[in-house]
């Protein structure tokens, strides 16, 4: 398969997420963060819309992300400030659409408790 393969889906979805509160890591304080890293292997411009869910209120966005050809974005949550900034310390779960196939990966940074915890998964890819 080639470099510039289109691999991935045009929807996926983040269902659980969390922005934590700031934490002190090892040393110096560091911000918990919510990441989903997006690659576009296409040779097209990816444009994804995100849409974010909560258990108690009403969903919120689009937020609007462009991904080059051949390239990956590293998308922080915690930066989201259009239509308005995700709540921290709030679960959430994330729709993001694209018009042509990415991959999406979640990662979680927490450093609530003193010491930085990362987690990360793969998205759920829908199609």
């Amino acid at each position: 398969m080639p470099a510039t393969a289109e691999i991935g889906s045009t929807t996926w979805v983040i269902a659980a997420a969390l922005i934590p509160e700031w934490g002190e890591g090892p040393g110096a304080p560091v911000a918990s963060r919510e990441t989903a890293s997006i690659l576009n292997a296409s040779e097209r411009e990816a444009h994804a819309s995100i849409t974010v869910f909560f258990q108690n209120r009403e969903p919120i966005g689009p937020y609007r992300v462009t991904v080059p050809a051949r390239r990956a974005e590293r998308l922080c949550f915690n930066d989201l400030e259009k239509p308005t900034p995700i709540p921290h310390d709030t679960q959430f779960a994330c729709l993001i659409e694209s018009d042509v196939p990415i991959v999406v990966q979640q990662t979680r940074l927490d450093a609530r408790r003193g010491d930085a915890a990362a987690i990360t998964t793969i998205a759920y890819s829908a199609n």
